[in-house]
């Protein structure tokens, strides 16, 4: 199927792909600014329709052995291996990430499912002893009953595996919700949980606005849990809603990612490892280096090095192998990261590399941007309080360490923070000082699939991977189990 196919892209509902209610959307390919194909647009009774669908489903689904389970979760991951290249264009199309990111992102979309196939039979339950003789306390781990999964457009291959996944092997039905900008991938992705196998209505996909279809997946009475990354105002919105039930939320949010370079680092490797992290997916990534602190007595050694990589990376059409930038994903998205640099510059911030739109685009109609540097920057400028969002880095010194940590948590985000030191008391330190919920010392991201990627403050509640992100597909379930015989009910007089 070519991607260009502009009759190929349904929807996912109760096991059959449908047409959208309110019509068609074009997507746009980001690299030359371009409609390229049509996917429909779900109505309101749609989603409905979908949690209806999940809702039926999710009974059957969660009485299936969890190795049952794992088997069409095998499956899913070698069918998405055996169409790897196909799933990987898709994703450059529609969200113009450099086709070996992009082949990287499809291959970590396979492992999320072949990662928790394997908690078939790790998916432990509690056995407690009773106060009285002949009886046991239960706790047993439950699916959690139906999940509605709100995917933003940075990663779209990898997070619809991200969320479907842990559900599916703790007996969760979903209905999935792609960003507007970027339906592809888990349109893509239904016609392999199909072909896999998956029963009807255990995985649903539809597509539409977030102020429409994502609003009745959030207000319904039917979704058990709501789980979503993207931007802090979408999740207090998220959260807001979902009061209206009680519904659960697990919220993955913004970041403002401090790099902090110690002086006694390896300089070469924190300058690559600083530069990796801010232009990886041209700077779209929650927890990409949005602010790099330097000590002072390396700081024009460092800013003289990164500045020279940065013109070495090459911003060009998102297909080539040789490609380190791709385009911006939108127009929109473009134009919110150049506000926010003239703004830097207005207000007294240095352009060490100028950056800016290309002289001449790589590919015409494009939202090209070239890596950007700016020093002369202060810890209450916008620039390093804000989210950025693309390849502009703010760059200032420190003198102290703890002035680093300091600056470092004085942040509304708490989702990733890097550290570079040689100094195992200051990792140490840093453990301890820094209010982040993820810290990469002498390393960049990504995660892994068995840590736990969780954020502090407005970078989330939650949180994803491993045996504590398959928590939030669960709900604890206690039994009290008398075997004696005797009416134990008796012997329990009120106020004991």
């Amino acid at each position: 199927m070519a991607v260009e196919d502009k009759k190929s892209y349904l929807m996912l509902i109760d096991g059959k792909f449908v047409t959208g209610e309110a019509g068609m959307r074009p997507v746009i390919n980001p690299a030359n600014g371009k409609a390229f194909v049509d996917v429909p647009e779900a109505s309101p009774d749609q989603a409905r329709q979908a949690i209806v669908a999940a809702r039926k489903a999710q009974k059957a689904w969660g009485l299936k052995s969890p190795l049952a389970r794992a088997a069409i979760m095998k499956r899913i991951a070698v069918l998405i291996r055996q169409n790897a290249r196909h799933l990987a264009e898709v994703v450059v199309r529609e969200q113009g990430k450099p086709i070996n990111e992009a082949i990287g992102e499809v291959g970590g979309a396979a492992e999320f499912f072949d990662y928790h196939a394997e908690f078939a039979r790790r998916i432990q339950g509690e056995i407690l002893p009773s106060d009285y003789a002949g009886e046991q306390v239960w706790i047993q781990r439950v699916p959690v009953g139906v999940v509605a999964a709100i995917i933003p457009w940075n990663y779209p291959s990898a997070l619809v595996s991200r969320k479907v996944a842990p559900a599916m092997i703790a007996g969760d039905t979903i209905v999935i919700k792609p960003h507007e900008d970027t339906p592809l991938s888990a349109l893509e992705m239904a016609r392999i949980f199909v072909e896999a196998g998956v029963p009807a209505g255990v995985v649903n996909v539809i597509t539409g606005r977030g102020e429409t279809i994502g609003e009745v997946l959030c207000t319904e009475p039917g979704v058990d849990l709501i789980t979503m990354t993207g931007s802090v105002p979408t999740g207090k919105r998220i959260m807001a809603n979902a009061s209206r039930n009680l519904t659960p939320v697990s919220l993955e949010l913004g970041g403002k990612a401090p790099f902090i370079v110690l002086a006694d680092a390896d300089l070469e490797l924190a300058v690559r490892s600083a530069a990796t992290s801010r232009y990886m997916n041209c700077g779209q990534v929650c927890i990409c280096n949005e602010r790099t602190l330097v000590h002072r007595s390396i700081y024009d050694q460092f800013v003289t090095r990164f500045v020279e990589f940065s013109k070495s990376l090459v911003v060009g059409d998102p297909m080539q192998a040789n490609t380190d930038i791709g385009p911006k994903v939108s127009r929109d998205e473009l134009e919110k990261v150049e506000a926010v640099l003239a703004e830097a510059v207005a207000g007294g911030a240095r352009l060490a590399l100028a950056g800016g739109r290309p002289t001449k685009a790589p590919i015409d109609g494009g939202y090209w941007l070239n890596p950007t540097v700016l020093t002369d920057v202060t810890p209450d400028m916008p620039i390093m309080t804000r989210e950025i969002f693309g390849p502009v880095v703010p760059i200032m010194p420190f003198d102290t360490f703890e002035e680093a940590v300091s600056i470092t948590n004085a942040s509304n985000y708490g989702l990733s923070a890097y550290l570079f030191t040689n100094d195992l008391g200051r990792v140490m330190n840093a453990v301890n000082e820094v209010s982040f919920g993820e810290i990469y010392v002498n390393r960049i991201g990504p995660e892994m699939l068995q840590g736990f990627h969780v954020g502090f403050r407005e970078s989330g509640l939650g949180g994803d991977d491993g045996v504590h992100g398959l928590e939030s597909y669960m709900r604890k379930k206690t039994v009290y189990v008398n075997y004696s015989g005797a009416a134990t009910a008796a012997l329990m007089p009120y106020g004991r």
